[in-house]
């Protein structure tokens, strides 16, 4: 059973990418970005004062990478998010492991058409998530988000459409 991973930073395209990899190999697909807005949500916070909340409340943290790893020792599973590839690793659980990078000015101007907003702010706030979340990951797991090394495949989305991206990971498992 495949277990697949797709990690990445924002508006790097994981998104689409999951969804789109999972209907083409029958897989469930998860999405932990969406658990996290959820949990923005009933906490009645905006994402980017959430994510600096989360800083000083770990067990937020805790209880999404702990319903991760569920999802990802069950495997047969697409899961997107931004330490999904580190988690399966650090708990040395079987999954194809894939970052997309891309361009930052690409990735604010794809959350704008995603989300609306101003390109300028969108930006700020951008760098001010990745801020906290590589604190966060740092403190709470001692994960260096910026090390790509444990990923099978990296892949820069900056030029590319998601379903050029979706070929190159199929070709890559299929080898």
């Amino acid at each position: 059973m495949v277990t697949i991973t797709i990690s990445g930073t924002p508006g790097s395209g994981k998104s689409t990418v999951a969804r789109i990899l999972s209907e083409k190999l029958a897989l469930s697909y998860v999405y932990s970005g969406e658990i996290f807005r959820r949990t923005a949500e009933k906490y009645d916070m905006p994402l980017e004062l959430f994510g600096s909340y989360c800083e000083e409340h770990e067990e937020i943290d805790r209880e999404l990478d702990d319903y991760q790893l569920k999802i990802l020792k069950k495997g047969g599973v697409v899961l997107e998010g931004r330490i999904a590839g580190w988690l399966a690793h650090q708990h040395k659980i079987q999954a194809f492991k894939v970052m997309l990078i891309a361009d930052i000015d690409i990735r604010v101007q794809r959350i704008v058409n995603r989300e609306n907003g101003d390109l300028k702010k969108r930006k700020i706030e951008m760098k001010k998530r990745e801020r906290s979340e590589e604190k966060r990951y740092k403190t709470y797991y001692n994960i260096d988000i910026k090390d790509s090394s444990i990923y099978d495949l990296i892949i820069d989305s900056s030029d590319k459409n998601p379903e050029e991206i979706v070929k190159i990971i199929i070709d890559k498992i299929r080898k």
